[in-house]
């Protein structure tokens, strides 16, 4: 008991001192200043959209209203629902809007990837940003987003949107890629120490120049990796690529899955690589049901567990505190695990990830 007591205050304990470092280093969007109304480099940005017939008449017209001026080019890839309809209505509507269809997918490549070198190379831009079709922007976005380059002199810039919630699922489940972010990875580390393994990406947004783009190979250098997002990012820590990361606050959301079963689905076709393999998998997940559930349980056998509890507790309200969420939120947490094993079991049982109708080896 008192072994265990000392891993579950160990794993909580380590994640709360680099979430509350984060709470005062990690970046944020902030409303850009009213004088920043153009770029002085073009601007692409780059939506690949598959099966997006829900998502686009919501999220397009918000990229299309930036008070910046940029060309805005959506990739059809091979989508089997009205998504070709949808933007060959809007692409009346809007002159800067260019819409191509993608090629076939060929042998050796994942969906996302090479739908996004088909839009590097068919943008203008010498300022790249890759978005998800199901991301909200907001009028001020890509001014932000710009002049966080510029105060940064970055080259590449990611961000990971404020989660959208409307389920019981969702609201459980969605706010862990935030608290593994915030307790895993200490921004100080990011900014300040060289090894690659300390830095992340997002592909829901992430923004290159094209210069540092073309210097990684594109995505045509990760064209297999599920992951490519956080492999771009730490191959371009590696080559000295200035990056700066933030978080959406206000001015960039979203609401990653329609369903529970696309949910589960999504999350599944990652865990195991952002884990680092199978039996990672399984041991981060035995590690959160120890400190986020078991301990409750425990209490009256060990009254230290107690402690544990409101360490767990402890973690996601400053998480949500961070992130703008409902701060009684934090009240799922114990439940947490639930949610993590349904998606750990689909994740180790699955012999090949699938999404969006395509089967990846």
């Amino acid at each position: 008991m008192t072994f265990l007591l000392m891993i579950a205050l160990l794993f909580l304990g380590v994640q709360l001192l680099v979430l509350i470092s984060n709470l005062f280093f990690f970046p944020v969007l902030q409303e850009p200043s009213d004088t920043y109304l153009k770029s002085e480099e073009s601007i692409s940005i780059l939506i690949p959209a598959r099966n997006e017939a829900l998502n686009l008449p919501e999220t397009l017209p918000r990229v299309l209203a930036q008070t910046v001026r940029a060309e805005v080019i959506v990739l059809n890839d091979q989508s089997e629902d009205a998504t070709a309809q949808i933007l060959a209505d809007m692409q009346q509507q809007y002159a800067q809007l260019r819409v191509i269809d993608g090629e076939p997918l060929p042998n050796g490549w994942t969906g996302k990837n090479w739908a996004c070198q088909q839009l590097a190379e068919a943008a203008k831009g010498d300022v790249l940003i890759f978005t998800d079709a199901d991301v909200r922007w907001e009028k001020k976005t890509l001014a932000s987003l710009l002049e966080l380059k510029k105060q940064n002199q970055a080259e590449f810039l990611s961000v990971w949107p404020r989660q959208l919630t409307l389920s019981t699922l969702e609201t459980i489940a969605v706010p862990l890629i935030d608290q593994i972010l915030l307790g895993a990875l200490p921004y100080l580390a990011v900014k300040y120490l060289k090894p690659k393994t300390l830095a992340a990406g997002n592909g829901q947004l992430m923004l290159w120049t094209k210069a540092a783009y073309d210097k990684l190979g594109g995505h045509e250098a990760f064209k297999t990796d599920i992951l490519e997002d956080v492999r771009m990012a730490q191959a371009a820590k590696a080559k000295a690529i200035p990056l700066v990361l933030a978080l959406g606050g206000d001015l960039l959301s979203t609401r990653m899955y329609q369903t529970d079963s696309a949910l589960i689905e999504g999350f599944s076709k990652n865990i195991v690589a952002a884990s680092g393999g199978k039996l990672a998998l399984l041991i981060l997940t035995l590690l959160n049901t120890l400190a986020h559930t078991l301990c409750w349980l425990l209490i009256p056998f060990q009254p230290l567990w107690l402690g544990i509890g409101l360490m767990s507790l402890s973690l996601r309200f400053l998480c949500n505190l961070k992130t703008t969420r409902e701060l009684p939120e934090s009240f799922w947490q114990p439940f947490m695990s639930f949610a993590l094993w349904h998606i750990a079991w689909q994740a180790l049982r699955q012999k090949n990830l699938s999404w969006k109708g395509r089967i990846y080896p």
